[in-house]
């Protein structure tokens, strides 16, 4: 069953407005976690060099002598403030924590189960991988060595191999998946901006592994519409021809 989106992860309007690419929310995670990362350190940084200098043992000439009781060596400190410091400190830092637990899991279990979107179709591909290349299948029977998929509509993609472990990819759009013989694995993207991108192999498969590459074509929906509708529509294996419906070419609704 698809993932109901979350409010935390629906952002730019892609496909009717209300899905988020998985890329975008990857960006979010990271940018996040930076800018509170580069936040505590600089604060941590700052308190500790401020502390450090303005209780820094002056010699003789020390003007917080008789206003700081500083520890000795295998002693506890008499004064202070009861620990509520180190208690704020977790407390504070808890809080944090147990935040971005919570909402980079709601993120990532989006991107794992995929959005769901009612009254409209998804693109549903089939991908195998062999040694050393990946054939993509169309719902209409058609098999190329190139994706080819509309810019801004959900892609699901139903991925196996014909032989030998792989591991299918798209760096630029954050799309990885197993590849493995006789189970089949699913993942989903959107793309935003048309454009050639590259498929690749992120297993170890042989010796041909680092040329496992196929190029990933977004191309924008009118476009798709009639490249696919050129189809011939032919099953590669049995050479037997699949209907197309008229009024959804290739998933995407005319």
């Amino acid at each position: 069953m698809g993932h109901l989106v979350p409010h935390t992860v629906v952002g730019i309007p892609l496909h009717g407005g209300s899905v988020r690419a998985p890329a975008d929310v990857f960006e979010s995670i990271f940018e996040v976690f930076l800018i509170l990362g580069t936040a505590v350190g600089i604060l941590v940084v700052t308190y500790t060099m401020y502390h450090a200098l303005k209780y820094r043992d002056r010699g003789g000439d020390d003007p917080y002598a008789d206003k700081v009781e500083r520890p000795v060596m295998g002693e506890m400190p008499a004064s202070g403030s009861g620990g509520r410091k180190v208690f704020y400190s977790f407390g504070i830092s808890a809080l944090i924590v147990v935040s971005l637990i919570v909402w980079t899991y709601s993120s990532l279990a989006y991107v794992e189960d995929g959005p769901t979107i009612e009254g409209e179709e998804d693109i549903h591909i089939t991908v195998e991988g062999y040694r050393f290349g990946w054939a993509f299948i169309y719902p209409n029977g058609h098999e190329a060595s190139t994706l080819r998929v509309p810019q801004n509509w959900v892609v699901r993609l139903e991925v196996t191999s014909r032989d030998v472990f792989h591991n299918f990819g798209i760096p630029e759009l954050r799309v990885k998946t197993d590849a493995m013989p006789g189970q089949t694995t699913e993942a989903w993207f959107t793309a935003p901006e048309t454009g050639t991108y590259e498929a690749v192999c992120y297993e170890l498969c042989g010796s041909g592994h680092s040329v496992m590459v196929s190029p990933v074509e977004v191309m924008p929906q009118d476009e798709y519409r009639e490249w696919y509708a050129g189809t011939n529509g032919t099953n590669s294996t049995n050479g037997t021809a699949a209907s197309v419906d008229a009024a959804s070419v290739g998933g995407v609704p005319a």
